[in-house]
C-alpha cells in the first residue's frame, strides 16, 4: 500500500545536510528503502510502501537529532543509521553524539561514532582490562590513546605507556641503520601518530623527555610492575602466548590497559597461536576484564574500506568451505580404498 507523509521538518540546516552534495545522501535513503524524499513547501515528504515509510521516518527523527547536537551527516552515518533501523535496535547514534572522550590537540571534539565504539569506551571506563578485536578503520587504538590521554589530564594516572610486538622486524631488526630508537621507531609510528593529534607535538615531547609518556616494543615491558599507569598494547594479535600472559601480568596499583588488535592480520612465523586469541577465550569469565569485538560496520575510515573487509571476508569463507569440501572427498577416497 502506498503511503505518503509529511514530516514537519522545516529546519534548513538539517534539510542541507540531509540531502548532501548533489543529493548523495537522500539517493542513499530512496535506494535503501526504496522510497521517494521530496521537499515540499518547505517540508520533508516521504512516499512509497507504508512499512518503509515507517522505518524512513524513524531514520529521519535519530538524524535530526544528530543535526541539532552539530553532528554532519554523510554517507557513512547514514548507512551505519539505517542498519541500526533496519536491525530494528533501540540504540540509536544521537544517544551518543555528546559522550565527548577528549578535545584533541586542534580543538576537535574526539568521540565514539558508533554504538560498538561506544560499547569500547564504556569497557574501558569500568574495567581496569580492556581487550578489544577488530578490523583496520575501527578506531581501537586511537580512542584507547584518548581514553589515556583523558585519564592523564584528570591526573587519574601519572603514565602512558604504549606499546607494541616488533614482530614484522624478526631478525632482520639489527640489519636496520641506526641505534634501537631508530630500529622500532617505524613500529610504533601509528602509537606516535594518535598522541600527537590529541596532545599536540610539543607536549608530546615534553611529557616524552619527563617520562610521562613511553613508546616502547613489547620486549621491555617484561620484568616491570607498571602502577598508576594507562598501558595499551596494540597490533596483539602477534603477541604470543607467553607473551600475553607476561604483558597482563605487569598490572600495578591505579593502572588500566587496554590491548587492540586485528585477529585477520596475525603474522606470527610458523604455527604459532596468537596471544590475543588465547586471551580471548581464556579470560572471557574473568569480572574486571572487559572484551570487545568491533565490526567491519564499526569502521570510521573512508567507506571502501568496509567493502573491501567484506569482501575478503566473503572471499575468506568460500576458501573455506572450499577446504573443507577438498577434505571431505578425500576422506572418501581413503574409504573407498
Amino acid at each position: 500500500m502506498l503511503e505518503q507523509r509529511k514530516l514537519e521538518i522545516m529546519d534548513e540546516n538539517f534539510q542541507r545536510e540531509l540531502f548532501g552534495n548533489f543529493d548523495k545522501n537522500i539517493k542513499l535513503i530512496e535506494e535503501e528503502f526504496g522510497i521517494h524524499i521530496v521537499l515540499r513547501d518547505g517540508n520533508v515528504v516521504l512516499i512509497g510502501d507504508i512499512s518503509q515509510v515507517e522505518r524512513a521516518e524513524k531514520l529521519m527523527k535519530d538524524l535530526l537529532s544528530l543535526v541539532k547536537k552539530g553532528e554532519s551527516l554523510d554517507p557513512q552515518t547514514i548507512s551505519y543509521s539505517i542498519d541500526l533501523v533496519s536491525q530494528k535496535s533501540d540504540s540509536k547514534l544521537s544517544d551518543i553524539a555528546d559522550d565527548i572522550v577528549v578535545i584533541s590537540a586542534k580543538g576537535n571534539p574526539i568521540k565514539p561514532k558508533t554504538i560498538g565504539q561506544n560499547s569500547y569506551i564504556e569497557n574501558i571506563r569500568k574495567n581496569d582490562i580492556t581487550i578489544c578485536t577488530g578490523p583496520a578503520g575501527t578506531g581501537k587504538t586511537y580512542l584507547a590513546v584518548a581514553m589515556a590521554v583523558k585519564a592523564f589530564k584528570r591526573e587519574e594516572i601519572s603514565r602512558i605507556i604504549l606499546t607494541r610486538p616488533a614482530v614484522e622486524a624478526g631478525e632482520s631488526l639489527g640489519f636496520l641503520p641506526g641505534d634501537l630508537k631508530d630500529k622500532v621507531d617505524p613500529y610504533l609510528r601509528p602509537l606516535y601518530d594518535a598522541l600527537f593529534d590529541i596532545m599536540g607535538p610539543e607536549k608530546f615531547s615534553k611529557y616524552m623527555e619527563k617520562g610521562m609518556i613511553e613508546v616502547a616494543p613489547l620486549a621491555f615491558m617484561r620484568g616491570r610492575t607498571l602502577d598508576n599507569s594507562f598501558i595499551i598494547l596494540d597490533e596483539a594479535q602477534n603477541t604470543t602466548k607467553e607473551q600475553m600472559k607476561m604483558f597482563l601480568t605487569r598490572l600495578g596499583f591505579g593502572s588500566k590497559a587496554v590491548v587492540t588488535g586485528d585477529v585477520t592480520q596475525i603474522d606470527l612465523p610458523g604455527n604459532k597461536y596468537s596471544g590475543l586469541l588465547h586471551a580471548t577465550e581464556v579470560l572471557k569469565e574473568i569480572k574486571g576484564i572487559g572484551i570487545n569485538n568491533l565490526s567491519e560496520k564499526d569502521v570510521v575510515r573512508h567507506e571502501l574500506v568496509q567493502r573491501i573487509i567484506k569482501a575478503y571476508e566473503k572471499h575468506e569463507k568460500k576458501d573455506a568451505l572450499k577446504k573443507e569440501s577438498l577434505k571431505e572427498k578425500g576422506n572418501n577416497f581413503k574409504k573407498k580404498f
